[in-house]
């Protein structure tokens, strides 16, 4: 059995007010570093983690690197993991590309199984190189008990979890990821359980203190 704690990296700015952040290098603000701080704490309180793989992206490898420095292990990176490709809208706001493209800026949130960003990907290449990513993974790590932390991004893990849970690419939006969030996910042949998605309480009292 492959038991996947798959999180995503912690706060940085263009999250809210909200921008298409993608490929774009983006470091951890001190509310980002502390809840990868805490959720680093959580993960090595509650497992021992064979591997951690992260995304390329400067932010998933800084809280791979809390969650790593927290269990003793090395992390290791995945393109497989890496942002949906947003092309020509990567770094505008949702207001700058709802101004200028509203037909292209609506249909992303009413059919977004529809949409290819120009020059970018389409939520069917994210979803091919996730299966890709979970199929190396499984493949890897088959024995019972073994561990393994994914950190990745909002649409990443929204692609991983809806192939997990067995749901059409078109209800991509009702699917929540927070950052630093906790989806413990159990595979076992073609077995698949869902034990905690999207959980937060370890952020609870978070703060740029902390």
């Amino acid at each position: 059995m492959t038991k996947l704690v798959l999180t995503r990296h912690g706060h940085v700015e263009g999250i809210d007010p909200p921008r298409f952040r993608g490929r774009a290098e983006l470091e951890l603000t001190d509310l980002g570093h502390a809840e990868a701080r805490a959720v680093a704490s959580r993960i090595a309180r509650d497992w021992s983690p064979r591997a951690i793989y992260t995304s390329p992206m400067g932010r998933c490898r800084a809280t791979a690197t809390h969650i790593a420095e927290a269990c003793g292990t090395e992390t290791i990176v995945s393109e497989g993991l890496n942002d949906l490709d947003y092309g020509a809208w990567q770094g505008h706001s949702h207001d700058e590309i709802k101004e200028r493209f509203p037909d292209q800026f609506g249909a992303w949130f009413a059919t977004p199984q529809l949409v290819r960003f120009p020059d970018g990907e389409s939520l069917q290449d994210l979803i091919a190189r996730t299966a890709d990513m979970l199929r190396l993974v499984v493949e890897r790590h088959p024995n019972k008990g073994d561990t393994v932390v994914l950190v990745g991004h909002d649409s990443v893990n929204r692609a991983l979890l809806l192939q997990l849970l067995d749901m059409p690419i078109a209800t991509y939006w009702r699917i929540t990821q927070t950052p630093c969030t906790i989806n413990e996910i159990d595979i076992e042949g073609d077995r698949v359980r869902a034990l905690r998605i999207n959980e937060t309480g370890h952020l609870e009292g978070v703060s740029l203190g902390a």
